[in-house]
């Protein structure tokens, strides 16, 4: 497959169906390495134990932390980000101007007027001059509560403008913020996704979840600007904004702490906090989000996912959707769909409805991987968040699993799991790869009990999520299983769990043919933690859309 010239050599050479063996060349010294790939499987499953030595809790970096203060002046532009549209030929750039106001509840915050600071972009392919020029909208938000003694939160200006008319697997430079006033921003740049076609994908995509603002989130981020990704994914949980008062005071669990809240308050400056510690990396390299829920944030009126809604740029539109929680875009032969887990998604639901219509208009000749993203996981053994999204699994598995998606990326459980190929609790060698990434590095307690171990399985009335709705998850009925409600050992369908923090690379190498990669946070950046080939067989496995009775819960 060539040569890759990062300070050392690798060979990656073919030498069967299911596996690929790579040469690394030190000097003199030749190591070789076979990587599986999902053609060798399914696999025993594998369990790496607990590392005591880790931190199970994460620090959450200080307001005083240089990274994340303020560092601009009156509208300077600052948390700048980019965001991908639909399709290569756009993308979205987004950022914060003014700043940030608090109050206590029973005094008026006046907020900045969006309409005094425009928003505009200046790009083009040469560093100078930016010959082009484009406008967006601009809005502010609040997080107010009806409570004595608590504070009130109004946000800075935020920004989105789209560019369109971009050249694929291009190079841009672009500067944002106001031209009038004088306040723009350095010049930053980026590169556009490669055009859909199954020859052409991101060379490098970075899988991200449940982030926060720790150290170890810091060396999370250090380890994937490191890899040098083209695109990045957060799969729910960005800030952690709502394990704080909003008096500033934090905690590792919220209802522990604070049992007598009468209102889940959050401290919306960790949103701003948050922002500008991720600016040198979502400046340059697009990021998808989407929601978990830590976002979902429930203020005045019942109102939630106000930061969320409001702080990102999504492809909804452009895509079709009407929501913010669901969407779909295309980076060069891959489609991805970022589902929403605490939104309506039965099969009579807009999600549902809007998923069948974006599914049934992928043409796989052009774009042959097809990835589903949602937060919390259909497939994880870990005893924490277990089987709490069965109700989701219930309504959308069996069309997910008909249009053949290839991988699924989760998050919520703060360890990492990847499994077997696998369809309703059935080993499927046409199912997709479920991998759960919530390792990003929170400050919430790292999962390391396992629901199969002996004393850990949760009773079933605990499952259900109260943001999620419905019970669904009931006793297995057939297979190792049956009449039980957790496996007596590590199921079939989870290859490899190890709790440690960390991130993991997705490089599609052709249209049958992705390398994953998994990095642990306590390793050198180059040391692999989990990695192997998901191989897609689209003859064996054809698109078969067809909807039938689902026996729920069957092995």
């Amino acid at each position: 497959m060539g040569f890759f010239n990062f300070g050392l050599q690798v060979v990656v050479v073919l030498i069967s169906y299911c596996s690929f063996v790579s040469f690394v060349v030190y000097g003199n010294k030749i190591r070789s390495n076979v990587i599986p790939s999902t053609l060798d499987g399914p696999f025993e499953p594998r369990t790496v134990p607990f590392d005591v030595s880790l931190r199970g809790n994460a620090v959450d970096l200080p307001d005083a932390d240089p990274r994340v203060r303020r560092r601009v002046k009156g509208f300077q532009p600052e948390q700048i980000s980019l965001s991908l549209s639909a399709t290569y030929d756009s993308v979205w750039i987004s950022w914060i101007t003014g700043e940030f106001q608090m109050s206590n509840h029973n005094k008026n915050i006046t907020p900045l007027d969006p309409k005094s600071v425009a928003s505009v972009v200046r790009y083009g392919t040469l560093r100078n001059p930016l010959n082009h020029e484009a406008k967006g909208y601009s809005l502010v938000y609040s997080q107010l509560y009806p409570f004595e003694g608590l504070q009130n939160y109004t946000s800075g200006i935020i920004h989105h403008v789209r560019l369109t008319g971009l050249k694929p697997d291009k190079l841009y430079y672009y500067r944002c913020g106001d031209p009038s006033i004088g306040a723009l921003s350095d010049v930053y740049s980026f590169k556009t996704m490669p055009v859909s076609s199954p020859k052409t994908y991101p060379k490098r995509i970075a899988v991200m979840g449940d982030l926060g603002l720790t150290y170890n989130t810091s060396t999370t981020i250090s380890h994937v600007i490191s890899n040098k990704p083209q695109l990045a994914l957060l799969v729910g949980d960005v800030t952690y904004a709502n394990l704080y008062l909003t008096n500033g005071t934090g905690c590792d669990c919220y209802s522990c702490s604070f049992p007598n809240s009468p209102i889940h308050e959050t401290y919306q400056p960790r949103w701003d906090y948050w922002g500008r510690f991720m600016q040198p990396l979502v400046s340059k390299v697009p990021l998808m989000v989407v929601e978990g829920n830590h976002e979902i944030e429930k203020q005045v009126g019942n109102q939630t996912f106000a930061a969320y809604s409001s702080r990102f740029a999504f492809p909804a539109k452009e895509s079709g959707s009407s929501s913010t929680f669901y969407y779909s875009f295309n980076a060069g032969g891959i489609h991805f769909v970022m589902l929403g887990a605490y939104i309506a998604y039965h099969r009579s639901s807009d999600q549902y409805r809007w998923l069948e219509r974006d599914l049934a208009n992928v043409d796989r000749f052009v774009t042959p991987w097809l990835v589903a993203v949602w937060h919390p996981p259909w497939y994880s053994s870990y005893n924490a968040h277990y089987r709490e999204a069965e109700c989701m699994m219930a309504a959308m598995e069996e069309l997910l699993y008909s249009y053949a998606v290839d991988i699924v990326f989760n998050g919520h459980v703060h360890a990492y799991e990847r499994s077997n190929r696998v369809y309703n609790y059935t080993l499927d060698p046409c199912g997709p790869v479920h991998i759960v990434v919530g390792d990003g590095g929170n400050r919430e307690k790292m999962a390391v009990g396992h629901a199969d171990e002996p004393g850990n399985c949760p009773d079933p009335a605990t499952t259900p999520d109260q943001h999620i709705g419905g019970f669904c998850a009931l006793n297995f009925t057939t297979g190792p299983a049956a009449g039980q409600f957790c496996w007596d050992r590590q199921p079939d369908y989870s290859a490899f769990r190890e709790s440690s923090f960390g991130h993991g690379i997705l490089e599609v190498k052709n249209q049958t043919w992705a390398l994953w990669t998994w990095h642990r946070n306590q390793d050198s950046r180059s040391t692999v933690g989990d990695q192997i080939y998901i191989v897609r067989q689209p003859d064996k496995c054809p698109v078969r859309y067809k909807q039938s009775e689902r026996w729920f819960a069957s092995i």
